[in-house]
């Protein structure tokens, strides 16, 4: 329904099975299935009875949000709201729900399983684009190509060795993200301001205390608990998380810009997969846009400023609480996985269909290799006895001459003038300069460093989340 205003990320970005995750109904099946967790622990205090849980569970997939947006309506609390929907589809268990506990207590904790949804769902999808990325990077490993440092030629690498730049940061990426996702708490079961007083009061002359009966329910939502929180649990661990997704996507940032480099035809050496039928641009037909780069560099960007809010969630948290942290978490929490899920969809496409332009890329080789070359030169001639200093300058008075040459046109003169100088020619044959100028093998070892990290990136892996 278009017809009011929808988030992109309800229907653009974003998959089905994320959204569910965040969606309003599956955070009040949590809720209630907190609350009959909760309520099972207090049978085995005796402070409930077996009829009163079994009803709650009988209808704790029973949501009905139309009632508890009217109810809502009349009471101004989302959570009160739910209650009392529930109570009402339950005549004999109705009247213990939600006893002794909090708000907090069941909607963080709630929001912790949430998120360790989401992030079993965004590990999944990256450990896939991590082994596709490692395919492609032992596929270009060989692949040699001009590097370019301050968007100038420089030296050549391999297309594989800059893939892994990006396989290493995904990696750390990928394993900070299982850490964060093994070290997720909740709140447990802490009362108004975190002190259990009201599960104690509760419990007062049963033999189970308040701190066992938080082990209870942690333990059937299978979630740890802090061991110290207020009325709501530290607001570090989400700005930990949200930092961490940001970090993920500041990575695939850096990749979809350098496509988007990459692919301006003034390189020409990768572009982007682009369909038959697809419409680069609406005034001009010959258009190829990398628009699925773009795409990820505006998400990515956007991602980027989510850590200051949950850092000033957590940095403002006063005392044992405010509010003013609620209605940016019902966005931001969301909004930061949703963003994350399409930054990995689309950058596995992309990844998967990447296109290499062999033909550019040895255009390119040969047109900036040769000054890369020289270096080779200067150290052999070095060796067989020049100057370096001298050596430097006369190979340094040849290159801005070649360079003048280049933007008139003309194909690189260097190797014939370098090739034909008497003051090198003195100490290498012209054969020798020819030869050490040809740049195709002048990339060290990373062909080895890139396919030792894709099998370290298969063996993290093959771990599994």
């Amino acid at each position: 329904m278009h017809d009011s205003y929808q988030s992109p990320l309800s229907w653009r970005y974003g998959s089905d099975e994320m959204r569910h995750v965040w969606s309003e109904n599956h955070k009040r099946g949590l809720w209630r299935q907190f609350w009959v967790a909760l309520a099972e622990a207090q049978q085995t205090a005796g402070l409930v009875r077996a009829d009163q849980v079994a009803d709650l569970r009988a209808h704790m997939n029973d949501i009905d949000l139309e009632r508890a947006h009217e109810i809502e309506a009349a009471i101004h609390h989302d959570l009160m709201a739910e209650i009392r929907t529930y109570a009402e589809q339950c005549p004999v268990g109705g009247g213990i729900i939600h006893l002794g506990a909090t708000s907090m207590d069941i909607e963080d904790n709630a929001d912790v399983l949430r998120i360790r949804e989401g992030l079993d769902l965004l590990l999944t999808r990256l450990q896939s684009l991590l082994l596709t990325l490692a395919e492609r990077m032992e596929q270009q490993a060989d692949h040699v190509c001009m590097a370019f440092t301050h968007l100038q030629p420089a030296e050549p690498t391999t297309v594989g060795y800059r893939l892994a730049g990006y396989g290493q940061d995904l990696l750390a990426d990928f394993q900070n993200l299982q850490a964060i996702r093994a070290n997720l708490r909740g709140k447990g079961l802490k009362g108004a301001v975190g002190t259990s007083a009201s599960y104690g009061q509760l419990l007062e002359g049963t033999d189970i205390s308040a701190r066992q009966l938080e082990e209870q329910v942690m333990t059937a939502l299978q979630l740890d608990a802090f061991p110290v929180a207020n009325q709501t649990a530290p607001r570090r661990q989400e700005w930990e998380l949200v930092n961490g997704l940001a970090g993920l996507g500041m990575v695939i940032y850096r990749f979809a810009f350098d496509l988007r480099l990459l692919q301006s035809p003034v390189f020409g050496e990768w572009s982007e997969p682009f369909g038959q039928q697809q419409v680069g641009s609406s005034a001009m037909p010959f258009k190829r846009n990398p628009i699925n780069a773009e795409n990820l560099d505006s998400l990515a960007r956007y991602l980027a400023a989510l850590p200051r809010v949950a850092w000033d969630n957590a940095a403002h948290h006063l005392l044992e609480r405010t509010l003013d942290d609620s209605a940016n978490r019902r966005l931001v929490l969301p909004e930061a996985f949703l963003i994350t899920d399409e930054l990995l969809m689309r950058s596995a496409r992309i990844l998967k269909g990447l296109k290499i332009d062999d033909a550019a890329i040895r255009r390119n080789l040969n047109t900036y290799g040769v000054f890369a070359a020289t270096e080779r030169v200067l150290m052999e001639a070095a060796r067989a006895g020049g100057d370096r200093q001298e050596l430097h300058e006369i190979i340094r008075e040849h290159s801005l001459n070649a360079w003048a040459t280049l933007y008139n046109g003309p194909a690189n003169p260097l190797a014939e003038t370098l090739s034909a100088d008497e003051r090198l020619i003195a100490l290498l044959t012209p054969e020798r300069i020819r030869e050490l100028l040809h740049a195709d093998t002048y990339v060290g070892d990373a062909p080895e460093r890139t396919r030792a990290l894709a099998d370290s990136i298969r063996a993290a892996v093959s771990q599994g989340v």
